[in-house]
């Protein structure tokens, strides 16, 4: 099978539609979370995916904007976002994203969007979290979004302890030889500097991990940001990708 795993989409359908395109053919989509928030499209992402085969699990701003997190613990550019993501959604919207579980295993993975150990909210990050996650969940892998930086954390049994890698662009990484906690990166809204949609193709017959990145046409999004009144900061640093 070839999926095709995404993560932290922000309501940017631009970006998405950019990404469902380059990504082609896969077979199913694993979404991590965070299908909206920030951006100005929550609706059209919300049913974009569902026109695939695919999983998916809640985020903390998927919560968000159901109301099941309080405002107080985002900055205030994410408060007003989500105030106003609030009364864009559409009932049949909010039903998907009340569906979502918070974890799912699919054979040899666990998917969550922020760690194992809490999957709406803690960052995979760095060694010592990382090192903690192993210990909430028995998959040889898990698949984690959140942080919207492409991550790879390699646990070395012998030692005892992991190391962290970020995959070459385009180079499939062999599995199976170790534990190992993958982060796609964000479709939406990447913060490694590199504005370009992130995403990765997990190939389980080879037992590859892909990541991939693809330019999309930001000033569509900021522009659609613009009409709907949302945040200047929140329109600028998807040119920077920070």
């Amino acid at each position: 099978m070839r999926y095709l795993v995404i993560s932290d989409i922000h309501a940017n359908r631009a970006a998405l539609e950019t990404v469902l395109r380059d990504a082609a053919p896969f077979d199913m989509i694993w979404c991590l979370g965070d299908l909206v928030g920030y951006g100005p499209d929550p609706n059209e992402c919300v049913a974009r995916i569902q026109d695939f085969e695919h999983l998916c699990v809640a985020g903390n701003h998927d919560w968000a904007a159901l109301g099941l997190l309080t405002l107080d613990d985002f900055n205030t550019e994410a408060r007003m976002a989500h105030l106003w993501t609030r009364e864009e959604l559409t009932p049949v919207s909010r039903e998907y994203l009340e569906t979502l579980p918070t974890r799912l295993e699919q054979g040899e993975f666990t998917l969550v969007h922020g760690s194992p150990r809490e999957p709406i909210w803690e960052y995979v990050l760095d060694l010592g979290s990382a090192l903690l996650s192993f210990s909430y969940f028995s998959t040889p892998y898990c698949l984690v979004g959140h942080t919207h930086l492409p991550l790879m954390f390699v646990l070395d049994e012998n030692q005892g302890r992991p190391c962290a890698m970020i995959p070459e662009v385009g180079v499939p990484v062999p599995l199976r030889r170790h534990r190992m906690i993958l982060n796609p990166g964000s479709v939406g809204q990447p913060r490694d500097g590199d504005p370009r949609a992130s995403y990765a193709i997990l190939d389980t017959d080879a037992m590859t991990w892909e990541l991939r990145r693809v330019s999309y046409p930001i000033e569509i999004t900021q522009e659609r940001m613009r009409a709907r009144g949302l945040p200047r900061r929140l329109i600028a640093r998807l040119e920077v990708g920070r």
